[in-house]
């Protein structure tokens, strides 16, 4: 499993040296001018102003208050549930899910269930259920990648192969109050699976918070250039928070999403993701979902080595009538060497999701109009297309184009959503 170095370094500094060390608002000078080009529209001081962590968090639907996101630490709590491999002294569980099981058998609400994880890789999924007490994940190594929890599903899997692949141990029994999740999956229809259930770690519950490990959906690889959507770390509830992760896979890697138990989605409410000092790594749309999210200090990683025909880092599903999707500050977008030949070859930072309608389908104010914004951060310009950055949507195929007009509206549904501000560009060929 790669780990790029930026993160292995920013992963063994203290929590104060990495916002010193990782933080990219400050190398350089942005050439970047407002309001920038139809095929890369830039944001004016002013405008950028209504996009900060403050302003995304203040928003999560009618009935939610704003959030500032904090990591509720176990501090002097002995923790109840610890997790290593097979013969680990201390260790009370073998596998995440069997720990998480037996916490929910106690405890139906109240205080935080801290979970810590011993090093070593885990080959299990994780379903964490709507309705539970908050949960903590924390992996306890010296770097994220000393705590790996892994499957290696994808969305074409049958759902035969999906019951064989994530209970064969037992983890998922009825009576669990994770069997839902597992029973939803299991139980289609459908010849696959789908995206939505082929995620490692699942989590339906509000107030998750992940530290100091690795997610990874497995299947890397192992697949062709072709369309394997293959989720490492899938996100349904409100107020999640990751501090120093790792999440590593290709196609889809994130999923940071809004969906009710019966995994339908919900348009009532908004979950709102964190994410700070991390690392994501993938090739094609590998951080896309619904969700209100910011990352902060995170390093993207784009990976060539499948050989896709167009990578891509973001792929938001923000509504049309909803003013905050993603916020990236601060942050560092980097890929490896297979990208640097020429512009047609390079990768592209996203693209709008537009989901729901077929090719030719969008239609202003209805379909979904995804939001995005960069800012303060540094980007690869030798792998990533500057003056293009932004790809064709997917499903409608509508081309970018971004609202440069005096006076523009940046909600304005006949143009794109995507935007950058005040970011800095390294190794540009």
């Amino acid at each position: 499993m790669k780990i790029s170095t930026l993160s292995r370094a920013c992963a063994m500094l203290s929590a104060t040296l990495v916002l010193a060390a990782c933080s990219h608002s400050n190398v350089g000078v942005s050439s970047q001018v407002a309001p920038g080009t139809a095929a890369l529209p830039v944001l004016t001081t002013d405008e950028a102003a209504h996009y900060t962590e403050k302003t995304y968090f203040a928003f999560g639907g009618p009935s939610q208050q704003s959030w500032y996101p904090s990591l509720e630490k176990a501090g002097d709590k002995q923790a109840q549930y610890i997790v290593g491999p097979k013969g680990t002294p201390g260790a009370m569980y073998t596998s995440v899910q069997q720990a998480l099981n037996a916490a929910l058998r106690k405890h139906n609400h109240g205080d935080r269930i801290f979970i810590k994880i011993l090093p070593g890789t885990y080959n299990d999924a994780v379903y964490i259920p709507a309705g539970t007490p908050p949960v903590t994940l924390s992996g306890t190594g010296d770097t994220p990648d000393q705590v790996v929890l892994q499957a290696g599903l994808e969305a074409a899997t049958t759902p035969a192969a999906y019951r064989n692949a994530i209970s064969q141990n037992g983890q998922f029994l009825p009576g669990d109050r994770a069997w839902y999740m597992f029973n939803l999956c299991a139980k289609q229809n459908s010849d696959t699976i789908g995206t939505d259930c082929s995620a490692t770690v699942w989590s339906q519950s509000n107030d998750l918070q992940l530290e100091n490990l690795t997610i990874a959906n497995s299947l890397q690889d192992s697949v062709d250039a072709g369309d394997h959507s293959a989720v490492a770390l899938r996100t349904d509830g409100d107020r999640a928070v990751l501090e120093n992760v790792h999440v590593i896979g290709r196609q889809n890697t994130l999923m940071l999403n809004t969906a009710d138990a019966s995994n339908t989605p919900v348009t009532n409410r908004y979950s709102r993701v964190y994410v700070h000092n991390s690392l994501i790594e993938g090739d094609v749309d590998y951080v896309f979902g619904k969700a209100d999210a910011v990352f902060d200090h995170v390093e993207f990683h784009t990976i060539s080595s499948r050989g896709v025909k167009q990578a891509s880092i973001f792929a938001p599903n923000t509504p049309s009538n909803v003013p905050y999707g993603f916020l990236v500050i601060n942050s560092n977008l980097t890929a490896d060497k297979g990208f640097t030949d020429k512009d047609a070859n390079k990768a592209q930072l996203g693209r709008a999701w537009d989901a729901g309608v077929d090719k030719d389908g969008y239609v202003a104010n209805q379909t979904a109009n995804s939001q995005l914004v960069i800012r303060d951060s540094q980007i690869d310009g030798s792998s990533y297309n500057l003056l293009h950055p932004w790809g064709n949507a997917a499903f409608s195929d509508r081309p970018f184009s971004g609202n440069i007009g005096v006076n523009r509206d940046l909600n304005d549904a006949n143009f794109n959503r995507l935007w950058q501000y005040n970011n800095v560009f390294t190794g540009e060929k």
